[in-house]
């Protein structure tokens, strides 16, 4: 570790070394300058979006599961720590005699209604499969998804994901693998892309930056050597598709679009011109396919999903991280039409190809010419050998369907969701004080999460102390020094917009994960580093 008080050489060397990492492992190395911050300052570490609020009821109906399903154990086996297994024949009723009227009691209550009489479930299979689910006394099966999971969480899918036309249509024809998050999903679906040869290395795909750092590392790997071309969204067009970008995408040889809608780090959804821009893309490119990570969806008030306007070529991805304070739960999901373009391109694959593919999911399936991509990515996630064993846990899908649930009860009772909008108010608070610290507007628009902002370090530098002095703090610093300064004397750890795809000069702050007071902290710090530097260039003047 060099301290701020070694010389410039060292210095600079360091600032270099930093430079090759990662962004999120540039973030690490800040945390640790910032504990020893100069001015004893608190550290303040905004680079992280993971939430600091959680939703209450969903994990309070989890535990009332789990204990009447350790009740319901005892009813086969019950000895001292030991007891037995479940019945499934009548436990809607139990379960139902068991609950009180506590928020979290009344909150299964009205879930085992909901599942009943909007979903149509029969209410013993329903009540097994959330009890037996908890209990994690078994397998995942079916494998790749609980059988009234599935259907719970499209509904949920569709009321926040879908606008417009056909959203029953996807309901039912909306296939779901839930995984260990976003993140997770992400490295399965490009290892399946791979190995069922939907890309190879020297392919076009199209990121549409700034992006999420992974997103862009990933195609570098030796694993895929794909080769990246950047749509660069920019601020002023509200981080949306330019024309000219769009244009790239009708190149036929263009083989993936990765999008990030809402944008992390931009925070703002793409709009209906966008989207319909996108339509008419696959239209020129019919084998174009899309991956669209909607994480953020629920924090923009005006919202459709890339995947409700082209879901032939989308596949989806989504968690519940963010919304529900759940980032160590683990909990995402991919989705994918029954009709899709990746099972078109696999059934089309040249003979060569077709046959090592065929060979590979004949260890899986009897009919592995026929097996769709969505299972291939499920036995790909367990190397194919350990396919009996896929799937995400059943405590992390049951915990799935309660957060899902949660919100399908309110809004079937034609109430608001008022956690979402709670949640949605708690950012939104935090990203006005935090402009209002720097002396820069806020940005108001019904696609704008607020979840991320994007700081221009040197447009304020020409805001506060003109042009001059922005122009010299652009050309005399390595890109990190700003923020090096930042950890290593105010205690302040943000991120460096370079490595999400931005500009040089522009840092990421999370309005997710710090008290409300720490933002127009942040704000003043970033203000008074600037002062220094501005010090520095009066000197040197």
């Amino acid at each position: 570790m060099v301290s701020e008080n070694a010389d410039d050489k060292s210095l600079d060397k360091y600032e270099k070394d930093l430079a090759k990492l990662g962004n999120f492992e540039v973030a690490s190395c800040l945390v640790k300058l910032a504990e020893k911050n100069s001015t004893n300052s608190p550290v303040l570490n905004a680079g992280r979006g993971n939430p600091n609020w959680i939703q209450t009821v969903s994990r309070l109906a989890f535990c009332r599961l789990v204990e009447f399903g350790v009740q319901e154990s005892r009813r086969t086996i019950n000895g001292k720590d030991l007891a037995g297994y479940t019945e499934k024949e009548g436990m809607a009723k139990r379960l139902r005699s068991f609950l009180s009227d506590s928020p979290a009691d009344l909150f299964l209550s009205k879930a085992l209604d909901y599942g009943e009489v909007n979903l149509g479930f029969n209410g013993d299979e329903f009540a097994a499969e959330l009890v037996n689910g908890v209990l994690g006394n078994d397998y995942p099966m079916p494998s790749r998804v609980l059988n009234c999971t599935q259907t719970v969480i499209n509904h949920y899918l569709a009321s926040i994901l879908y606008a417009g036309h056909d959203v029953k249509k996807l309901i039912d024809t909306t296939q779901l693998f839930p995984t260990e998050g976003a993140t997770a999903a992400i490295a399965y679906i490009f290892n399946s892309l791979k190995e069922n040869h939907l890309i190879a290395p020297g392919d076009k795909i199209i990121l549409n930056t700034p992006i999420f750092s992974p997103y862009m590392a990933i195609p570098q790997l030796n694993d895929y050597r794909l080769k990246t071309i950047d749509l660069k969204s920019i601020e002023s067009d509200h981080w949306q598709l330019k024309a000219e970008a769009v244009e790239a995408l009708n190149d036929s040889e263009v083989k993936a679009l990765i999008l990030v809608n809402p944008s992390n780090p931009g925070s703002v959804a793409l709009s209906t011109p966008t989207l319909e821009a996108l339509k008419d893309a696959v239209k020129k490119n019919p084998h174009l396919m899309v991956i669209t990570d909607d994480v953020y969806s629920t924090f923009a008030s005006e919202f459709r999903s890339v995947y409700n306007v082209i879901p032939y070529n989308t596949l989806l991805v989504y968690s519940y991280s963010k919304l529900y304070g759940v980032t160590g739960w683990r909990l995402g999901v991919l989705g994918i039409n029954e009709s899709n373009v990746f099972d078109e391109l696999i059934a089309n694959l040249p003979k060569r190809q077709k046959e090592e593919v065929d060979k590979r999911y004949a260890h899986d399936s009897m009919d592995p010419e026929n097996m769709k991509f969505i299972d291939r990515i499920v036995a790909d996630s367990r190397s194919i050998g350990l396919y009996h064993t896929a799937g995400l846990s059943t405590p992390q899908q049951i915990m799935e369907d309660l957060f899902s649930l949660a919100h399908l009860v309110n809004i079937a009772q034609g109430d608001k969701d008022y956690y979402i909008k709670e949640a949605c108010d708690l950012v939104d608070a935090r990203y006005a004080s935090l402009n209002k610290a720097l002396g820069i507007e806020d940005f108001n628009n019904s696609r704008n999460t607020k979840y991320y902002s994007l700081v221009d370090v040197y447009a304020i530098a020409e805001k506060h102390y003109g042009k001059e002095f922005s122009s010299w703090l652009a050309t005399h610093f390595d890109r990190l020094d700003f923020l090096y300064k930042l950890a290593s004397r105010y205690g302040v750890v943000l991120m460096d917009g370079v490595g999400f795809g931005s500009n040089r000069g522009i840092v990421r702050v999370s309005e997710a994960n710090l008290p409300d007071a720490a933002y127009p902290q942040i704000g003043e710090k970033v203000r008074k580093l600037l002062k220094d530097y501005f010090e520095q260039w009066k000197e040197e003047k």
